[in-house]
């Protein structure tokens, strides 16, 4: 069956696509003062691209010319709560805990649009999730789905932060919802959780003090600023949302593509300062943490050993000084005089 779209059609062929939440914004130039804030403040640190792509991120028609309306999407990577890392752990953050989500997201899209585009034929589109220039928080408010919380995370009132965005523009017009009202009332649990104060003023994160930037997206060495505060962060760090009580009454209901697998939650650092390649590639290939590469997971296993003042770990390190990527060899040496220090 054809015909001319409409909000409640496009809802539920994308819960039936397999997403969680749905809603619709107007696709509309979106106010600049926000993501200008954050660049003239430096807060983006070295990912460039929200800079050169300030333009597409502010106007969807930039994306799809004649864009009319924004369906803002979210996906649930809530599961039950596990134990936390123990001795020796590094701690990997909850939505890298399963399959790579990219893919996933990916899929679930092409679904929503090959349904959308039977029953609207000339109807064109364009998809994002995480990868494309579309700030996917700010619809995602604007749609009704939560509102940007004082971390600078989407919350929902049914599966709070722990959940991941994606937008469909689309050029035909569709009845919008309310914009979410902000939530956090007088809450900052969330300032204080920060483990390096990377949260400068309520709902804007400064990428320079943030764990996840520099274990996830950084490449090269990590200054010790900052590795002396990894802890046992080796793969991003959820500390900010894990305090918010928003999440604290959150029922499990991950996509199940997403749960987490075996040994992926909390992964010992013994197995990672002995990792090699081959190992890296047919472990981690289509997770998350492949983002950081080889190099960047060894790297911040190296920092998490250092950090943790055992000597035990003295033996598996010395190797690593000789590594031909520099971010492991700058971390093998810190690592080492920091057990040195302790030995």
């Amino acid at each position: 069956m054809t015909g001319p779209l409409d909000s409640p059609f496009v809802k539920a062929a994308a819960l039936r696509a397999g997403f969680h939440e749905v809603g619709v914004a107007r696709a509309e130039p979106l106010d600049a003062t926000p993501l200008d804030r954050v660049l003239a403040s430096g807060w983006e640190a070295d990912m460039a691209w929200l800079r050169t792509q300030r333009a597409e991120r502010l106007d969807p028609s930039r994306l799809l010319p004649g864009a009319r309306s924004v369906v803002a999407l979210a996906l649930s990577y809530r599961d039950a709560e596990r134990p936390p890392p123990g001795p020796g752990e590094g701690e990997v953050a909850r939505f890298a805990r399963g399959r790579d989500y990219h893919p996933v997201m990916k899929k679930k899209l092409k679904g929503l649009a090959a349904e959308l585009t039977a029953r609207d034929p000339g109807l064109r589109c364009f998809a994002s999730s995480d990868l494309a220039p579309t700030m996917e928080k700010v619809w995602a408010q604007r749609a009704g789905l939560g509102w940007i919380g004082k971390n600078g995370c989407l919350i929902t009132p049914r599966h709070g932060s722990w959940v991941l965005l994606a937008t469909l523009l689309l050029d035909r017009d569709l009845e919008p919802d309310a914009p979410h009202p902000e939530r956090c009332g007088r809450c900052e649990a969330c300032l204080p959780a920060c483990p390096t104060g990377a949260i400068p003023e309520p709902g804007f994160v400064d990428a320079r003090h943030c764990l996840a930037f520099w274990t996830i997206e950084r490449r090269g060495a990590i200054p010790a600023a900052m590795a002396e505060r990894l802890g046992n962060h080796l793969f991003g760090c959820d500390d900010c949302q894990a305090c918010c009580p928003w999440n604290g009454t959150v029922e499990p209901g991950s996509d199940l593509e997403l749960r987490p697998r075996e040994g992926q939650s909390a992964i010992p650092i013994e197995a990672l300062l002995q990792l090699t390649e081959a190992e890296y590639a047919r472990r981690f290939h289509g997770t998350s943490l492949a983002r950081a590469r080889f190099d960047g997971l060894v790297r911040n296993a190296l920092l998490i050993a250092g950090g943790s003042g055992e000597p035990r770990w003295l033996q598996l390190v010395v190797p690593w000084l000789a590594s031909p990527h520099d971010g492991v060899r700058a971390a093998a040496g810190w690592a080492m005089a920091r057990l040195g220090e302790s030995n």
